[in-house]
């Protein structure tokens, strides 16, 4: 059987596995697709490990593509999403997300490795000590602006759509905790976009790419990925009723953690 075939079939049981935990815990799909896609891409494409991380990066992002553009569509239904935030976050995302995708294409491989474990420690760390805190400050549009460029930069260069990020400080900025979500999720949109696009084009016509590459991105995983992960998503997010989503929450950071420390070390 084709290899590609074998990548997307595994892809399509990878993105039952992150709709699920999205849906249900409200985590960005790209903690859990950079590392697997990282490890079948090494073991089955046989790419090392200096082309599989950009490819693991831009990939994962072009599944939020698909999955973010359905989550915002919800949010956009129930009134999460307030224009004014997204309009001014997006402008400095979009460009965030451009040179966070090229940043990611011109260091070595195994530096941009141990950046993307590194920051999943912190996301981590704040999913199972994070509170909900609020500022006396309010947004502007510059801060609002500075704050898109952060969270575009950093997204693009871990492969998530940013909402870990987004939420928590719009939620400090005393924005609704929903409101937060929504605005998040169309952002993530923005970001995906932005940095997919950069990535196709650091990476056109380089020829150690496999095939059914367009750049960095690679098909086969982006159709598998989003194809499962959209119906799955609604399982995760109508099981938030039945689990300890909390608790839930706090394992699965666990588990990243270590994943994490595994990628830093470079144990096989």
């Amino acid at each position: 059987m084709d290899v590609a075939i074998i990548f997307f079939l595994l892809c399509l049981v990878l993105g039952s596995i992150v709709g699920i935990f999205a849906g249900l815990l409200g985590i960005g799909g790209g903690l859990i697709i950079v590392p697997a896609f990282l490890f079948m891409a090494q073991h089955l494409l046989n790419i090392d490990i200096e082309h599989a991380m950009p490819m693991a990066i831009a990939t994962s992002l072009s599944t939020v593509i698909f999955t973010g553009l359905s989550s915002a569509r919800t949010h956009l239904k129930l009134g999460n999403i307030d224009t004014y935030i997204v309009t001014y976050c997006a402008l400095g995302i979009a460009v965030g997300a451009i040179l966070g995708a090229f940043f990611a294409t011109k260091i070595s491989g195994v530096l941009l490795q141990r950046i993307f474990a590194g920051l999943v420690i912190v996301i981590a760390l704040q999913m199972i000590f994070g509170r909900n805190k609020v500022s006396s400050s309010t947004l502007g549009k510059p801060s609002l602006g500075l704050i898109g460029l952060g969270t575009g930069f950093i997204s693009a260069l871990m492969g998530i759509g940013g909402g870990a990020l987004l939420v928590p400080i719009l939620v400090w900025f005393q924005i609704n905790i929903k409101k937060a979500i929504g605005c998040a999720a169309l952002c993530g949109v923005v970001v995906a976009s932005f940095g997919s696009v950069s990535f196709i084009y650091s990476g056109f016509n380089k020829e150690y790419l496999p095939d059914y590459s367009l750049g960095y991105v690679y098909l086969p995983a982006t159709f598998g990925i989003a194809i499962t992960s959209m119906i799955t998503a609604r399982i995760g997010a109508k099981l938030t009723a039945k689990l300890d989503t909390k608790k839930l929450k706090r394992i699965f950071a666990v588990f990243l953690v270590l994943v994490s420390i595994r990628m830093i070390i470079g144990l096989e």
